[in-house]
């Protein structure tokens, strides 16, 4: 703790990092403004009635960074551009030249954000329209002319669009990823909401289940760390050459594998996922067809957000990204041919194919174990409820997740700014 808050306290005295975070500071803000300036039109009063009593539109609205809540004009928030990532990363599995781009390296990378960029508008203004159809069926907004409702598309997809353009300031002027730190932005923005919700519907009687909710969050965080930092060193040796008259290598290093390789990526994709089939539901389920009514309303209910089949589904869907990501993230080919290009061997393993072969077996083995740790840090809500009997837990092990992480992979790249800066000795 006391190194991290050693690096913040560098960073501030650095007179470029200072100015990065200080745009960072002003983005946030400028974010914070715009999710209070409400669509017109919407009876606020009745959306966030229908919000404190929905776990379901909470979740939403946690991810949203709370503009859903106050149907802002950033009121679908950075769903579309997460839909459209994953639709993005799985198309690369489908289509080789997708895959090439990939990897190519930055300019391959760079290519790829735009197409998702572009994917994205069409994305926000589909998740628009089902919105409006959501909160007009509920009787809080009113039916729309069609000039009046393509305004209200218009004026939402632009939020998105703005939206992603101020994440990608941040991680081009900025500090860390702009896209996770909005969302980091807009939960911590909402946390004392959704505090004062969580404290005000618990009776005298449950105050000994809330004090175990908290230690149980503290446990939680402690957790995330420890996952976090966590790493397996596999020992590389490297053979000693020479060159001229000087002897190079012979020494001994660690590669480090990541418990959790892929962050909170997959928590995020699986949790845009997750929300699809309810939503869905719902809002077919006000359709004048009584069949398809009917039937939508029993898939509503069967993926409600304390079901048994949420619980499962959203479970092995955070393990399902987390080991897609980790692929995606991590070539164990590409290091086993750079540990070979430098002269490098594992002890015991022969270089080359025998080598990504011993990687990608190590990494499938720890990354079960981050894996379970993410999925059980996704259903933690339903978990709390059957240890501590508070029916009603506005923030989940998701949004600790995301803060933590992000606050963690943040500093991190302080770290790395300043250790480019030759601050010698500061991280001892």
């Amino acid at each position: 703790m006391n190194k991290y808050l050693r690096s913040i306290s560098l960073a501030f005295k650095t007179p470029e990092l200072r100015r990065k975070i200080i745009f960072t500071a002003v983005i946030f803000l400028v974010f914070r403004i715009f999710a209070h300036v409400p669509v017109p039109g919407v009876n606020l009063v009745k959306l966030r009635a229908l919000f404190s009593q929905s776990e379901f539109l909470g979740l939403l609205d946690i991810f949203s960074g709370g503009t859903l809540a106050n149907f802002s004009v950033m009121a679908i928030g950075l769903n579309p551009y997460i839909n459209a990532s994953i639709i993005l990363q799985l198309l690369t599995i489908v289509f080789p030249k997708l895959e090439e781009l990939q990897k190519e390296g930055e300019a391959g990378r760079e290519k790829i954000n735009q197409y998702t960029r572009f994917l994205s508008v069409p994305l926000a203004t589909l998740q628009s329209l089902g919105m409006y159809a959501l909160l007009r069926n509920q009787g809080i907004i009113e039916n729309l002319n069609p000039v009046t409702l393509m305004s209200l598309v218009a004026t939402m997809t632009a939020g998105t669009v703005v939206l992603m353009w101020l994440g990608e300031l941040i991680s081009e002027f900025g500090i860390g990823n702009g896209i996770s730190l909005l969302i980091f932005a807009g939960i911590v923005g909402r946390m004392p909401v959704f505090l004062g919700q969580t404290f005000s519907l618990v009776s005298q009687e449950m105050l000994v289940n809330l004090l175990i909710f908290v230690i149980l969050g503290f446990a939680v965080v402690a957790g995330i760390v420890f996952i976090n930092e966590a790493v397996r060193q596999v020992p590389v040796n490297y053979a000693k050459r020479i060159r001229g008259n000087r002897l190079y290598g012979g020494q001994t290093t660690y590669l480090p594998l990541r418990l959790n390789q892929a962050g909170v990526i997959p928590i995020i994709f699986a949790v845009s996922l997750v929300l699809i089939p309810q939503l869905l539901g719902k809002f077919l389920s006000q359709i004048p067809n009584q069949a398809l009514a009917s039937v939508a309303s029993r898939v509503a209910a069967i993926f409600s957000a304390q079901g048994i089949v949420y619980n499962v589904f959203y479970f092995l869907l955070v393990i399902g990204f987390t080991y897609f990501y980790t692929a995606i993230t991590f070539n164990p080919q590409k290091i086993s041919g750079e540990i070979q290009k430098y002269g490098g061997f594992i002890p015991g393993i022969r270089p080359g194919t025998p080598t990504a072969n011993y990687l990608n077996y190590i990494l499938t083995r720890i990354t079960l174990a981050g894996a379970l740790f993410l999925g059980l840090i996704a259903i933690l809500p339903s978990l709390a409820r059957l240890a501590t009997g508070i029916s009603y837990l506005t923030i989940g092990g998701t949004s600790i997740l995301i803060v933590v992480s992000v606050v963690l992979e943040t500093v991190k790249q302080i770290e790395a700014q300043l250790v480019m800066r030759n601050y010698e000795g500061f991280l001892k």
